[in-house]
């Protein structure tokens, strides 16, 4: 089986124009899909309207108590229906979940090192099984940024990590591609400059660019968690923006591809 695992962002879920655009052309791509989704700047609006001021980290959220509250809320209440809700009127039967649901994402919370992350989880276990499942009755998950540890604890956890893993653990028994869709062309030498699009980047690269500070802040885990799939058998991994996703799918120069250190970019 070929399952495509698509992280979506901020740029789609703020902007009801790109998330109809974008959610149509996911109803029609082809095959077994899963869609895994934040909404972090929608949470900060909300969090700040409620006196929550987001702290962030390297591009991850500090969570406390409220900030977990306000999180949950949005990503797996406001966020994760409304999408499901789109999908079905464009005829893409799909289901929305927590990691809780059908137990399909085991976390522990992050132990406190340098930094209190507070109610943060890192994955641990994903049901693929499940997973697999629901492909075989062509349903779509919709799956959010919130996981749990198994005893009665919601934990925030990174979009992308959630979309990696995902694919990861499928990986195992599938063929799996994982397409990161987010506010960039691709990955970019100036963050200013769209036209300055980098088509495939390797691990050398990557360190290079990330002590240049070309790459940073939320780019960072974007490009961990693309390599880490990688090593652990997913077959591709790309990083663009939504509306060339389609294109993406059929092998079409659209955005940032990310290839494991064995493979020559030249």
């Amino acid at each position: 089986m070929e399952i495509s695992v698509i992280k979506i962002g901020g740029n789609v879920i703020d902007h009801p124009e790109k998330s109809i655009e974008f959610l149509k052309a996911f109803a029609g791509f082809p095959g077994n899909k899963i869609l895994v989704h934040g909404g972090g700047v929608l949470a900060s609006r909300i969090g700040k309207s409620l006196g929550i001021t987001p702290q962030m980290v390297d591009g991850r959220r500090i969570t406390d108590e409220k900030t977990l509250e306000v999180v949950t809320m949005v990503y797996a209440g406001l966020i994760n229906k409304q999408l499901v809700a789109q999908l079905q009127a464009y005829g893409q039967n799909a289901i929305g979940m927590t990691g809780a649901d059908g137990n399909v994402i085991r976390s522990v919370k992050r132990p406190v090192g340098i930094i209190d992350y507070g109610f943060v989880g890192d994955v641990v276990e994903v049901n693929t099984q499940f997973l697999t499942a629901l492909a075989d009755q062509q349903v779509a998950p919709v799956i959010c940024a919130i996981t749990h540890d198994k005893n009665g604890q919601l934990l925030n956890t990174n979009a992308d990590t959630i979309a990696s893993t995902i694919a990861t653990s499928l990986a195992r028994y599938h063929t799996v591609n994982l397409y990161f869709c987010f506010d960039r062309a691709g990955v970019l030498m100036d963050e200013e400059k769209e036209d300055s699009l980098i088509p495939l980047i390797n691990e050398d690269i990557y360190e290079e660019l990330r002590r240049e500070n070309v790459i940073h802040s939320g780019m960072i885990p974007k490009l961990e968690n693309a390599f880490a799939a990688l090593h652990q058998g997913v077959s591709n991994v790309w990083l663009g923006l939504p509306e060339n996703l389609q294109l993406a799918a059929k092998g079409k120069n659209a955005g940032t591809i990310i290839r494991s250190q064995k493979y020559d970019l030249y």
